[in-house]
């Protein structure tokens, strides 16, 4: 091939990339990306720009499990919206997403950025799930600026997973390390209340988010119960497509049903936030190159 046709395919196969859509996907409460890697390979085996950015205060090292200090979560959100508006810049198009407190924070972000599409996957509008401690209604308590700083809370089996190997493993790690694929093992009390004053603020703006949704829930989700989904179903602005799933617990992208979790954001997308499609110039330089 001539010179100048490399240095065109190559120009062309820039344009091509800056023209991917972008997904912008959140981690849960006080862990890391590394619970959100099954579904950010689907999408990006398919051609999607991917992104799961680890933000200060709010995730922990996915090495130490150390935790920076904790921000009011207006700071989360604003760090969401940086990373938002640098895809937007790059690739125009950019749907939103995340996993627990994630979908939260995406809900929060899609309220005041132009999300083209919204991925809710164990929502957590209500800490109701079967493993929550009915000791849960006190910790309002905890909350109190002189206890928030210093108190923090162990997590327990199943840790969000039903699978049995993969819970030990973790329990394993979080005993070894302090953290896991699936977070710390301790949440703060700070961040659980900064959570708590994100997801009031979420709630009250339900109704105005717009974008095609996407909400995948367990049935037997121990962190957050049915009613976070029908809340969402009932006050969304633009009715969401619900996939339950029966055999998984909270950490739905990591448990027995992974790959069918990964596989169902993955169809959504492509349905409601599509690929484009390749420029006449880049098909004609490929299919030059090729013959």
């Amino acid at each position: 091939m001539p010179l100048t046709a490399q240095l065109s395919t190559l120009a062309d196969m820039q344009v091509m990339d800056e023209r991917r859509p972008a997904v912008l996907l959140f981690h849960g409460l006080c862990a890391n990306p590394l619970e959100l890697a099954p579904v950010a390979k689907s999408l990006r085996e398919v051609g999607y720009v991917v992104e799961t950015p680890a933000m200060a205060g709010y995730g922990v090292s996915s090495a130490t499990g150390e935790q920076l200090p904790v921000p009011p979560f207006e700071h989360w959100l604003a760090e969401a919206e940086a990373a938002f508006d640098r895809l937007a810049a790059a690739h125009g198009r950019v749907a939103v997403g995340g996993l627990c407190m994630g979908a939260v924070l995406a809900l929060a972000l899609a309220a005041r950025r132009p999300a083209a599409a919204l991925v809710l996957i164990s929502t957590t509008l209500h800490f109701d799930g079967w493993n929550v401690s009915p000791w849960r209604r006190l910790l309002p308590l905890a909350y109190l600026p002189w206890l928030r700083r210093r108190m923090s809370f162990k997590e327990t089996a199943p840790f969000g997973l039903k699978n049995e190997r993969l819970r030990a493993w973790v329990e394993q790690a979080m005993a070894s390390h302090h953290v896991s694929a699936v977070g710390a093992a301790r949440l703060s009390a700070a961040s659980l209340y900064e959570a708590t004053r994100l997801i009031r603020h979420v709630r009250g703006r339900l109704t105005t988010q717009g974008a095609p949704a996407v909400v995948l829930h367990a049935t037997e989700d121990d962190v957050a119960g049915p009613r976070s989904v029908h809340e969402l179903q009932h006050r969304l602005g633009h009715a969401p497509e619900v996939h339950w799933f029966h055999d998984s617990y909270h950490m739905l992208t990591l448990d027995n049903e992974r790959a069918a979790v990964a596989r169902t954001v993955r169809d959504f997308l492509l349905r409601r936030h599509p690929l484009a499609t390749l420029a006449p110039t880049f098909s004609g330089a490929l299919d030059e190159q090729h013959a």
